[in-house]
């Protein structure tokens, strides 16, 4: 290493910084009587091979401790040790033998971090003893690498960004895509891997890929183990964040310090240059760090009492509203800025397209816990300017009894909408009058989002994402099959509104799987044509399934990792998907900027109604006699779509029922006609005919919708 010599620094920016002849470092501690720096030279290293302890007369600016290390390049690996009270009781929780990661980290070292940590980083120290007078081995511990972001060739690649309306999420875990075999990927596993993929996702039709929590978090945490294998089990699929900057350097092919920066930018381009964007599922609502029993890897070690929310009385306990031990104090200004600053890092630096809230509803909670009515950082967030055309989605609940759906705060947020997937999935089982809840839905749910400013495309409709049974499951099993995440099968939701059909699982018969294939092609129907922003999960295009099992986050193996193979196995629901999946990008009826009003707005008097719905028989439904059945014309009209180009008409029908239906069609617009489109009962390849080669229905007064079928006819 070149000969280091120190200067005060600055105390902005936050992190490690590369300068002129070497690095500024600057990390926060309100409440710190030391702060000292160590630099090390390998990642195995159990000790440093320089360390500076920062002076506060020169080396610190209020809160801001900060150096310059000069002689110091990109690529070196650091940490800190903070010095100060341990008074757990008080919310103080210093041990200056404690290694700590920078808060500000880009990245950390190794392909596993967590795999080989030293025992006495896991034993927690809840009262001061010996363990606090002893240095602990930094051998085994993540080393944070300073990254130079300027070294990378962004070219002209920029956020994608676009419009909610015309945007189609692929939600999918990014090792588990392509870590089977079945994939034959070069990378399986890594950020690699999932640019490998591109051509099939391209082809699959969708506009946005949505990550799960790619930032650094300890796969090692969960100690069950699977009783059926007896192997280890591991939290896959990464909500417990530790580092928010870090793209998590497991998943990299490239093992070298600061690697999985670049390759992470690189699948970035690759994934703008074929059109589509990068959303990463993110986790501000607590940390890997746990509860008093949990581990001290940053955050608590720097300024517990800031960074996270603590009991009123008894400040050595943790609130936890995440479920997960701990809550971040996401509104305290310091942490505040924190959130922005990563929100802006993944932006700017790494060129990603939006962000998915985990928990969202924490992010509305004061420094006791309770809800805001104006959050001031979900309110930063969407009016951020450098953030402003980032797309921002919330989960819009937490696990303290929050439920925001529909209202949840801060200005233009889009929401998981949970309303969407329990009334399609309710109407498509067969329960009894669900039809005008499912036909709200399908109309943007005007109910939750007509109020307060915000359009159908805030919205994010699902039938199924990671937490929760497969689009396969649903229609495959009537009960959760959770036995080996080694809980007994305590573990995630019994309320899934699923069906079987006749047998449990997987079965040959025939009649059994014609069902469930119809019904899968419903459920897209349901999600690709209405109106919102649709978000599918990785592999219910090909049926992968999970065995039953509705909570498979501790599963790193091949229950989880999408089996390649289903795409033969499977044609038929892949060819279907993608098929819908161009239609809706074709065409402007699927993907209205504003809710329906159920009458003409413009054009000729022969013009129809943006929307108009009808029982079997033809007329105006009674919706509160409605039961298992839905049908609806759209206009194609431009003046209904706001595009610049009429496009055509459609009429939509849904039988949940278990028996055939005679409906009575509505007149086509003058001069046109219905011609077949979709009918889900049909035999494949006839189930969806090419826009170019439908023919007018022989009879264009009545249909014969069979049960359990989405029938869709255009008018042309």
């Amino acid at each position: 290493m070149n000969k280091i010599s120190i200067l005060p620094g600055r105390p902005i920016p936050y992190g490690a910084t590369p300068v002129r002849a070497g690095v500024n470092f600057s990390v926060f501690s309100r409440n710190a009587t030391s702060v000292t720096l160590d630099i090390f030279e390998n990642p195995d290293d159990s000790s440093p091979i320089f360390s500076y302890t920062l002076n506060p007369d020169t080396n610190r600016t209020g809160d801001m401790w900060h150096v310059c290390l000069q002689g110091l390049q990109p690529g070196a690996l650091y940490l800190y040790r903070v010095d100060g009270a341990f008074d757990p009781k008080n919310g103080h929780r210093f041990n200056k033998n404690q290694f700590l990661l920078d808060p500000y980290a880009k990245a950390l070292t190794d392909t596993s971090i967590f795999a080989n940590l030293p025992p006495h980083y896991r034993t927690p120290v809840d009262k001061l003893d010996v363990e606090l007078e002893k240095l602990r081995s930094a051998r085994g511990f993540p080393k944070c690498v300073v990254i130079d972001d300027s070294e990378f060739d962004w070219e002209d690649d920029r956020p994608l960004n676009y419009g909610m309306k015309d945007s189609i999420i692929y939600e999918t875990h990014l090792k588990g895509f392509t870590a089977s075999p079945t994939s034959k990927v070069q990378f399986p596993g890594t950020y690699r891997g999932m640019a490998e993929k591109i051509p099939y996702l391209k082809e699959l039709g969708i506009t946005s890929v949505e990550l799960l929590p790619i930032q650094e978090f300890d796969e090692y945490e969960n100690a069950n183990t699977n009783p059926r294998t007896g192997g280890r089990l591991k939290n896959h699929w990464g909500y417990s964040t530790i580092a928010f900057f870090a793209p998590k350097a497991s998943y990299a092919a490239d093992r070298s310090p600061g690697g999985v920066v670049r390759e992470f930018k690189q699948m970035v381009k690759e994934f703008h240059k074929a059109g589509i964007e990068v959303i990463l599922d993110i986790v501000f609502n607590h940390t890997a760090e746990g509860n008093e029993h949990g581990l001290t890897l940053n955050f608590r070690g720097f300024d517990n009492s800031i960074y996270y929310i603590l009991e009123d009385q008894h400040k050595q306990y943790y609130k936890n509203y995440s479920g997960c031990g701990n809550t971040v104090n996401c509104n305290h200004p310091v942490v505040r800025s924190l959130i922005i600053d990563c929100l802006r890092y993944w932006v700017t630096e790494m060129h990603v397209d939006g962000f998915r809230f985990d928990l969202a509803s924490i992010l509305g909670r004061d420094k006791n816990g309770n809800l805001i009515s104006n959050p001031p950082v979900l309110e930063r967030i969407a009016e951020d300017p450098v953030l402003r055309n980032t797309k921002i989605i919330a989960e819009a609940w937490d696990a303290g009894g929050a439920y925001q759906v529909g209202s949840f705060p801060g200005g233009r947020w889009a929401e998981w909408n949970d309303r969407f997937r329990d009334d399609c999935r309710r109407f498509w089982r067969g329960d009894d009058y669900l039809a005008a809840s499912c036909a709200t839905r399908i109309g943007g749910s005007a109910d939750l989002y007509g109020d307060d400013g915000r359009k159908p495309y805030h919205s994010v409709n699902f039938v199924t994402s990671h937490d929760g049974f497969t689009m396969n499951d649903l229609v495959s099993y009537n009960g959760k099959h959770n036995e080996e995440n080694g809980e007994n099968n305590r573990d995630g939701s019994d309320n899934n509104s699923s069906f079987n059909y006749g047998y449990e699982g997987p079965t040959q018969n025939k009649s059994i799987e014609k069902i469930r294939n119809q019904q899968v092609k419903n459920f897209f129907c349901s999600l690709i044509f209405s109106q919102g922003t649709p978000m599918l999960l990785s592999g219910d295009e090909i049926r992968r399934s999970q065995r039953g099992n509705n909570n498979a986050y501790c599963q790193d193996n091949e229950l989880s990792w999408l089996d390649w193979t289903c795409m033969d196995t499977h044609k038929e629901i892949l060819e279907f998907t993608q098929k819908a999946l161009k239609l809706r990008r074709k065409h402007p009826v699927f993907r209205r900027p504003e809710f329906f009003e159920g009458k003409r707005h413009c054009g000729p008097q022969s013009a129809l109604p943006d929307i108009s719905w009808f029982g079997p028989d033809g007329h105006e439904p009674n919706w509160e006699k409605s039961n298992h059945f839905l049908a609806y014309r759209l206009s194609g009209n431009k003046h209904e779509t706001l595009d610049i180009e009429d496009d055509w008409d459609f009429f939509v029908m849904c039988n949940s029922s278990t028996t055939d239906v005679t409906v009575t069609l509505p007149p086509p617009a003058r001069g046109k006609k219905w011609h077949g489109l979709i009918d889900t009962s049909a035999e494949f390849p006839h189930d969806f005919i090419a826009e170019d080669k439908t023919e007018p229905l022989d009879v264009q007064k009545t249909y014969v919708l069979p049960a359990r079928t989405t029938a869709i006819l255009v008018g042309k």
